[in-house]
């Protein structure tokens, strides 16, 4: 298989990691709703989709390191044109905040960051600064991954995950509303999405 090809081939599992990733964190996203349709097995489900997401997010981060060793022939320059520790240096900076932010959101979620539960209250900590610490966190890193590898395509194709974090998190917001009724809306009005709102802790 010529260099060309495998290239071809890591970018077409990327997109379809990234697109599967959508659409079964989105099902593992709505364990209220499913629930009105199947019982309260649905959490259950919900939890295998969301094992199915976090394999489907391991699959697009090695089809980064892929990339690195076979890029796309599109003209675009295989590295940035400083040198590698710059981007090393930038990287790292952004690790730092964007991982500990994550690192919050799955301490303070607990169990429920991979097995939905419909016993479970709303998250404190973290969240009663911002409704989606992990999914901020989480989407910062595909550009460390991008800068640490020095490559200008990754960098770009990283505004891919935006969407997809975003749709995914609004996926989650309208079955948090179901679950937890005016409690929930009356959180989001005191806190930002990915940021924290002014003046809106108490």
């Amino acid at each position: 298989m010529t260099a060309a090809i495998i290239a071809w081939v890591n970018f077409a599992v990327l997109v379809v990691s990234a697109l599967l990733f959508l659409l079964f964190y989105a099902r593992s996203a709505r364990p209220a709703a499913l629930e009105r349709e199947i019982g309260e097995v649905a959490y259950h489900r919900c939890a295998r989709y969301r094992s199915i997401a976090a394999a489907l997010i391991f699959i697009a981060s090695a089809n980064y390191v892929v990339y690195y060793f076979f890029p796309l022939p599109v003209g675009l320059p295989r590295m940035f044109p400083w040198p590698w520790w710059v981007s090393a240096v930038a990287a790292a900076l952004i690790a730092l905040p964007s991982g500990y932010l994550w690192y919050r959101g799955v301490r303070d979620a607990g169990e429920e960051t991979m097995v939905p539960k419909k016993e479970h209250t709303l998250y404190g900590g973290v969240y009663e600064k911002i409704r989606h610490p992990q999914a901020a966190g989480e989407l910062v890193i595909w550009w460390v991954m991008a800068l640490f590898l020095h490559s200008p395509f990754l960098a770009l194709f990283s505004f891919v995950w935006v969407p997809i974090f975003y749709a995914v998190c609004l996926v989650e917001e309208r079955d948090l509303h179901i679950r937890y009724g005016e409690a929930y809306e009356a959180y989001r009005q005191r806190t930002g999405f990915f940021f924290p709102k002014p003046g809106g802790v108490r």
